[in-house]
């Protein structure tokens, strides 16, 4: 190679040895990958790093040729080096997808209970869904450092989501609560002159409002009551993470009430944490079975404005319960005037897996359930409160 990319190396050459560089990058070395291209410097260093996770199995077993070679092992120094390393030669974005093949394919998950080397990951929404779930087995030297990544993901989600809900919110809020006698800066001007059109008088070019529109301001007073109730087994772990940011900033309105339920086999009503999204997501426990019908029983109990109040079950509807008492109990709060909602995710990892017998259920009961992703979340819920047809995306 080193008669082709020195100083007098045309452009068509130098292009041959970049494509062959990045084809050795990406077989791994070995005999077999056919690039007789040899790495040195930061791109054999970035190789070992890839080679350390990709290389067969990743821990140290026999290889074909060809392969990738290294491995992780069970060595918390070790590991706690190669997220060093994977920080210094890839992109946040690619460090993240990274570590999340490390903990899948490797089994690392042990290793995240010990505070060197939560100290060295670079936290997102699925570091948390897996640090959430070893919640119960981390020990005290830990926790302390668990619980400051899970702050970062959580300032940053909320930084991220939390004006433009508020905005949109507020917005439904006002438009929700009409007014027939509405002050001069209270008239929805739009509304008013849809009503009026029938009072054009061509000769002024005008319309004559003879009934005015408006909406009052909902921040005076709780107009609304939300209740999110949150399936916390393991397939959930980002909706939970996105759903207690979302919950958190709901509470934060005066003009709404908001309720947070968490359930697998049993409820939790972590609705007193609602002030510190945090303590909400340490007051969960990924995994287990799931019982929808009990967490929907709880939340029913809990209603006493039907006409005013907005039900959120996110869900992939995986049913341990009593299905037909489910879709019972949820036709009964739609019948007495409740708006349900339905997410299957909460998240951005695309479709998810889910039950669809339980979601055409649903779906005929006027409740049609669908993957929502951060971004469309303030949209749905402003819909709801509108009472007007949700944003379900198209399939």
């Amino acid at each position: 190679m080193s008669g082709t990319d020195g100083p007098t190396a045309g452009p068509e050459e130098r292009s041959a040895v970049e494509r062959l560089r990045r084809w050795r990058m990406v077989l791994g070395g070995g005999e077999a990958d056919g690039t007789g291209c040899a790495l040195a410097g930061r791109d054999a260093a970035m190789d070992a790093a890839l080679g350390a996770l990709y290389g067969g199995d990743g821990g140290g077993s026999r290889k074909a040729p060809g392969e990738r070679s290294a491995g992780l092992g069970g060595s918390a120094p070790r590991v706690a080096r190669w997220l060093g390393d994977i920080r210094t030669y890839f992109p946040t974005s690619v460090v993240q997808v990274m570590q999340r093949d490390a903990i899948e394919r490797l089994g690392l998950s042990a290793l995240l209970l010990e505070p060197e080397m939560l100290e060295a990951v670079e936290p997102d929404v699925h570091l948390v869904g897996t640090l959430l779930s070893l919640n119960k087995a981390m020990p005290e030297t830990t926790r302390e450092t668990a619980r400051a990544v899970v702050r970062t993901v959580v300032d940053q989600l909320e930084r991220k989501l939390a004006t433009r809900t508020r905005a949109t919110l507020t917005g439904a809020l006002d438009r929700s609560a009409r007014i027939s006698r509405p002050r001069h800066h209270d008239i929805d001007w739009n509304r008013t002159i849809r009503a009026n059109l029938k009072n054009y008088l061509p000769e002024h070019r005008t319309v004559v409002p003879e009934r005015l529109i408006g909406y009052g301001r909902a921040a005076r007073s709780v107009k609304k009551e939300v209740i999110l109730c949150i399936d916390q087994s393991g397939s959930m772990a980002a909706s939970v993470v996105y759903a207690s940011v979302f919950g958190a900033v709901l509470a934060s309105m005066r003009s709404l009430a908001t309720r947070l339920v968490v359930f697998d086999t049993a409820v939790v009503d972590l609705t007193d944490l609602l002030d510190d999204p945090v303590d909400v997501l340490f007051g969960t426990q990924l995994g287990g079975g799931t019982d929808i019908n009990r967490a929907l029983a709880h939340c029913q109990s809990k209603i006493t404005r039907p006409a005013d109040t907005v039900v959120v079950l996110i869900s992939d509807l995986y049913e341990g319960g009593i299905r037909d008492e489910m879709l019972k109990r949820v036709a009964a709060m739609k019948a007495a005037g409740v708006e349900f909602v339905t997410l299957l995710a909460l998240s951005d990892e695309g479709a998810p897996a889910y039950d669809r017998e339980h979601a055409a259920g649903l779906a005929a009961l006027g409740a049609p359930a669908f993957a929502c992703t951060p971004d469309l979340f303030p949209e749905v819920m402003a819909a709801a409160l509108e009472k007007r047809p949700l944003p379900v995306p198209a399939p």
